[in-house]
């Protein structure tokens, strides 16, 4: 499993022959500093965990130019689908959907979901976190935007994740402090890389808080770099 940050919560994801883009803000993104149709190149997938526009990003381009298939809650895959995008795998949480070669689950997140067009709110749907399971590699949770809840604890015992995306930016989700108490409290993670920091200067929350946090605990923490692969 190769895991490359593309600064945000977007990931690029190699597992077996899938490429999977998850929550593609790249367009318009102030700390994203590559070529986003590089990035994007030969994907297979995208994930969304929920419907924000620096989550849902270049979803709809990158989808109709690869033929990726969208995986997402079913109000944001057929908002898409509005946009031409036919390649949909809808779920909702609770659920987990096949994708050939690996499998999506769907779990709660304390959060909300919407974009606005043309001056009007669209409702799309509950936010999730997502598991990503492939046999042979590590789960993979990405928690999406999200504060702590005790039923993390329940996510751990039904997917025993091994990697945690987790975001520690604050404002809009936990900041560093409570994303490292949940860590350790409800989690048995071999390594987290904290997600949806330093994006915007409303998210405050820094890295080296969230490490510090974690300081002597069995949990590794890997700090991305942009465009640097993490292998599993």
């Amino acid at each position: 499993m190769k895991l490359t940050w593309l600064s945000h919560s977007a990931f690029r994801l190699e597992i077996g022959s899938a490429v999977v883009l998850i929550d593609p803000f790249l367009t318009g993104n102030p700390t994203f500093n590559g070529d986003a149709a590089k990035a994007s190149a030969g994907a297979t997938h995208i994930v969304i965990t929920h419907g924000h526009d620096d989550h849902i990003g270049d979803a709809a381009e990158i989808a109709k130019r690869t033929q990726a298939q969208v995986i997402s809650n079913f109000e944001i895959c057929m908002f898409l689908n509005g946009q031409g995008i036919e390649n949909i795998n809808p779920g909702n949480t609770g659920g987990t959907v096949d994708c050939g070669g690996f499998a999506v689950s769907f779990t709660q997140a304390l959060h909300s979901s919407g974009v606005t067009r043309d001056g009007q709110s669209v409702y799309l749907g509950n936010p999730n976190g997502i598991v990503i399971q492939a046999a042979g590699e590590p789960t993979l949770y990405h928690m999406g935007d999200t504060d702590i809840f005790g039923d993390m604890a329940l996510i751990d015992e039904l997917y025993q994740p091994k990697i945690g995306l987790v975001p520690i930016g604050d404002r809009f989700t936990m900041g560093p402090k409570t994303a490292a108490l949940a860590v350790k409290r409800y989690f048995h993670f071999d390594t987290v890389v904290p997600i949806h920091f330093g994006t915007f200067p409303m998210l405050t929350g820094k890295a080296a808080d969230f490490v510090g946090a974690l300081d002597g605990g069995d949990t590794k923490v890997r700090v991305p770099v942009f465009g640097a692969e993490m292998s599993f």
